[in-house]
């Protein structure tokens, strides 16, 4: 310990070997499947699927994101509870959530997803967005 000096060593688990060799066949499997393309493709995918949902929405200003890394936007201002309300009714739905900000919605499904479940999460959030719209 006395060889070490302030700022010498940064990482607790940095030179773990069985850690570096996790590290490295995840980026393996990241790589030999695709998964970034797939990815953007599903993420276009969706976005594409919500902004035709919120052309005749009130609830839902707008769609954003990258790749499979997306949100929506409620309108109600950011100290409501829609959005929390929302995510709830969606889990209640099965899916899964995470509202940030007050009125935004988090998405951020798994790498691995294909496009049939892509489809399906879509639909769920589309129809649970059907029921908050006003009548």
């Amino acid at each position: 310990m006395m060889c070490i000096k302030p700022g010498e060593h940064g990482s607790t688990f940095g030179g773990n070997p069985i850690a570096a060799a996790v590290a490295m066949a995840a980026l393996r499997v990241v790589q030999d499947e695709e998964l970034a393309l797939n990815a953007r493709k599903l993420g276009k995918i969706f976005r594409d699927q919500m902004n035709n949902y919120i052309r005749s929405s009130y609830i839902v200003t707008l769609v954003r994101g990258r790749g499979l890394l997306n949100a929506i936007v409620i309108n109600d201002s950011p100290e409501s509870d829609t959005a929390w309300n929302i995510c709830m009714t969606l889990k209640d739905n099965g899916l899964l959530a995470k509202p940030t900000h007050g009125n935004i919605i988090r998405f951020a499904p798994p790498l691995v997803i294909n496009e049939s479940q892509l489809l399906d999460c879509s639909n769920i959030i589309i129809s649970t967005l059907k029921t908050y719209e006003p009548k």
